[in-house]
């Protein structure tokens, strides 16, 4: 059986990969195979993989997840791209960002942009990072709060089957607490439990397996729990999502679907229900989608009562009243992947507190040597890249803040954890004005 696996050696989980090989004359199987020369293209059903574009006509009659995917379409709450933005808006409004447009720029395609600038123009763009990070960046609060409701977590009187990380609990501890504070979420001691505002219905995106929710539910009593997740867990369930299931009181629904296509309004077990939307694992254009979503809910039913997420959405006009092109902002959305580049062993630092530097900058051009910024970049301290990606993090969180505020949102944006436990600390609330 040993014979006919894929030979391809995983460092990580110490093994060769376990999956067969592509034929008896290849070593590897299809996803470790070294590819060839032709020109390889997404699959339109499921962008996550590529496929040649010679059999590309092939493969869309017999991948894997075109059941899947022709069964998805069917569901009422499909309604596809209806969270991607509109282009018209983009023209409209002269936009720095949406996207629809920026969907079509790849990290590649601004890694090559900044490349291309003369050195003047990054030491100028870098400049501006600064200048406009100093400006409005300012007001981003520190709030580390662990409410007494989820006392039972911390003191981990839990289903001890349930994995306990304490930098993770301490993380959703602290996200519900602050929503408590914000009056979104209710401690449910003492409580009426058949009260829809002091439990509502919780949908949670990017639900992963679900151990946030979980903590929502043992410790604020969520009787009805959406998760919204992309990636099938079928094969793999948590114990969260068993845990959550066993709970007789709790009535939980899966939604395995694209963000970018959820229609919550079409979800007919959530009409008319006060709902929390959370999302603690999005990736900034996940984030985007998800609060166009409960957006797009809140206009053709009032019924959204908060939306939460720790990454970002941006303000157009506000963007380009600051001065920012966009052009400078597929640079800036590019930077903000060197926040991870520090040595995690530097965690501990409060990178947003320092300023980004040009002594290196200067001193390679002191060299006399020609120096393009592709040089400067690849020369860059780990820590300085660190520092500008989390300036560029900020700024674009005060701009999604403020979009939310221009669509008559009451919306913070804090840091709810020190930098300690995590340095991707930032947590955007918002609830409609009318429940303030």
């Amino acid at each position: 059986m040993e014979e006919t696996r894929c030979k391809f050696w995983l460092p990580k989980k110490n093994r060769f990969c376990s999956n067969a090989r592509l034929n008896d004359s290849s070593l590897f199987c299809g996803n470790h195979n070294r590819r060839t020369d032709g020109q390889w293209i997404p699959c339109p059903i499921d962008p996550s993989h590529s496929v040649l574009k010679e059999n590309l006509d092939g493969h869309v009659k017999r991948c894997p997840l075109l059941k899947q995917v022709r069964s998805l379409s069917q569901q009422p709450f499909y309604h596809k791209g209806i969270n991607a933005g509109k282009e018209d808006d983009e023209e409209e409004l002269g936009a720095v960002t949406s996207t629809a447009v920026e969907d079509n720029v790849t990290s590649e395609m601004k890694r090559n942009a900044v490349h291309s600038m003369t050195v003047p123009e990054f030491c100028n763009l870098i400049k501006k990072i600064e200048s406009v990070h100093a400006l409005i960046c300012n007001g981003i609060c520190d709030s580390f709060k662990i409410p007494e409701a989820c006392g039972m977590w911390i003191k981990r009187e839990i289903d001890r089957k349930l994995p306990f990380q304490e930098k993770h609990v301490t993380q959703q501890a602290s996200i519900l607490g602050n929503l408590e504070e914000f009056g979104v979420l209710k401690n449910s001691v003492g409580v009426n439990q058949d009260d829809e505002k002091a439990a509502p219905a919780v949908v949670e995106f990017g639900a992963g397996r679900g151990y946030l929710t979980q903590m929502l539910a043992d410790c604020y009593g969520t009787k009805r729990v959406f998760l919204v997740e992309r990636k099938s867990y079928k094969l793999k369930a948590s114990q969260a999502d068993r845990s959550l299931r066993q709970k007789e009181s709790l009535t939980i629904e899966r939604l395995r679907i694209d963000i970018e296509d959820l229609d919550l309004s079409a979800v007919e077990s959530l009409r008319n229900v006060p709902y929390l939307a959370i999302g603690k694992h999005l990736c900034g254009p996940a984030t985007d989608l998800a609060l166009r979503c409960c957006l797009m809910e809140q206009y053709t039913q009032d019924n959204v009562e908060h939306c939460s997420s720790n990454n970002y959405i941006r303000d157009k006009k506000y963007m380009l009243n600051l001065g920012i092109t966009k052009e400078e902002f597929h640079a800036i959305s590019w930077f903000t992947s060197w926040a991870v580049d520090a040595d995690h062993g530097l965690d501990h630092l409060d990178f947003t507190d320092s300023r980004m530097h040009l002594e290196s900058i200067e001193k390679e051009l002191g060299s006399g040597l020609p120096v393009g910024v592709e040089d400067i970049v690849r020369n860059m301290k780990a820590v300085e890249r660190a520092v500008l990606g989390f300036m560029c993090k900020q700024i674009i969180d005060v701009g999604r803040l403020m979009w939310m505020k221009e669509q008559g949102l009451e919306a913070e944006l804090v840091k709810y954890v020190p930098s300690s436990i995590s340095p991707e600390n930032h947590l955007l609330i918002a609830k409609l004005a009318s429940l303030s």
